[in-house]
């Protein structure tokens, strides 16, 4: 992965360049920001270039020998510590190793993704929690107590360190305390705070800020042909966070669905029918997380359009041919006093799915509070 596949981080990138050109490599540092800023693929692209045998002035060459095997994701000098669960193949203690070829894959699939949506990929149920355990370090001391195989540095990458648990964290601990000759440690990380104090204070801090909307709107518009317009609609649900983007993009394919179930939710909310609210909730949370998540964020622009719509700015509207006949009767009952309303709850209940809440009472919880405003 070089440093062309991700979508902007301008100023991060250079960052990166200057700290190889100038021979700063640090050996532990902790990739620090949001869901969906491309954290993991600019610590793949940072290691390639590290070890690529021709760099330019500005990334990686990509068909030396050394990047051929990176854009493969199989260098010997590349490890990977990530969050895995117990399956029915594997029952007992698992570790990373054990999931390397999904890995691999899930990784050059998909340049972009949530823990949630890695989770759902490996598990055989949706409701177990991944994590990184304490057999993971004894893993990692073996890997990296030999010598580089082919480049200057062993790369050892963990990704969400905050799922280690207390044991793994102070194995690792002892790892970055006396770390092994030309080692160098990437930990990517949306919540340091649940890193233990002594790792944060032993690794080199690199803040990553969210992806701007000018970089995605170039995105849609050079790799998807999506209309201007529309591209700076879409940036500015996807609020920085490429995952979003992509679940924007793939509605497409639900929007029918989405229709159907958005305006189920709404009659029924606004008739105060809870029988009907309470059997709605119960049916699209076995969708499952990821689904959830994108219908609330068709929820969120359908809200906005309607709102639109109320306020007579007519030209700013997208809307399906479905789904403008639906507005035509439904966004008088979106307007000021309860706009602000409803777009809270719609992201709390996205909050709450991305943090494995229970999908029914939420979904119940939000349609519940819908009922409260719709009429307002």
């Amino acid at each position: 992965m070089q440093f062309k596949d991700i979508i902007g981080q301008v100023e991060a990138k250079k960052r990166l360049l200057s700290a190889v050109k100038g021979n700063r490599i640090s050996h532990s540092v902790l990739f620090l920001g949001p869901e969906g800023s491309g954290k993991l693929g600019l610590a793949i692209a940072y290691a390639q270039y590290i070890s690529c045998e021709n760099k330019t002035e500005d990334d990686s060459c990509g068909v030396c020998k050394s990047c051929l095997k990176y854009n493969k994701l199989v260098h010997p000098d590349l490890h990977f510590v990530f969050p895995v669960v117990k399956t029915k193949k594997i029952t007992k203690e698992p570790i990373s190793d054990n999931f390397i070829n999904e890995w691999r894959e899930y990784v050059l699939k998909n340049h972009y993704f949530s823990l949630n949506q890695w989770t759902e990929f490996i598990a055989d149920d949706e409701n177990k929690q991944a994590i990184i355990g304490v057999n993971e370090s004894s893993e990692i001391i073996k890997k990296l107590s030999f010598k580089t195989f082919e480049s200057e540095y062993k790369v050892m990458i963990i990704w969400f360190p905050e799922k280690m648990n207390k044991e793994s964290s102070n194995r690792l601990l002892k790892i970055l305390e006396e770390p092994f000759e030309k080692t160098l440690f990437i930990l990517i990380s949306e919540d340091s705070g649940n890193i233990i104090q002594t790792i944060l204070s032993r690794t080199q801090l690199f803040k990553i800020s969210k992806i701007d909307d000018s970089s995605i709107i170039n995105f849609l518009i050079d790799k998807h042909s999506i209309e201007e317009q529309e591209a700076v609609n879409i940036a500015k649900l996807s609020h920085g966070n490429i995952i979003n983007m992509l679940q924007i993009l793939g509605s497409e394919e639900n929007q029918a669905k989405f229709l159907e179930e958005f305006s189920t939710m709404m009659r029924s909310a606004f008739k105060g029918d809870t029988i009907e609210i309470s059997n709605w909730s119960k049916e699209k949370a076995k969708t499952g997380r990821e689904k959830i998540k994108e219908y609330l964020i068709y929820c969120l622009r359908m809200i906005r359009e309607n709102y639109l719509m109320t306020n007579n700015v007519s030209e700013l509207v997208q809307l399906t041919g479905g789904e403008s006949e639906f507005s035509k009767k439904f966004h008088p009952f979106v307007n000021s006093r309860n706009v602000p309303l409803i777009y809270d709850e719609i992201n709390k209940a996205h909050f709450h799915i991305e943090r494995n809440g229970n999908a029914s009472i939420i979904l119940l919880d939000l349609a519940l509070k819908i009922m409260q405003n719709i009429k307002k």
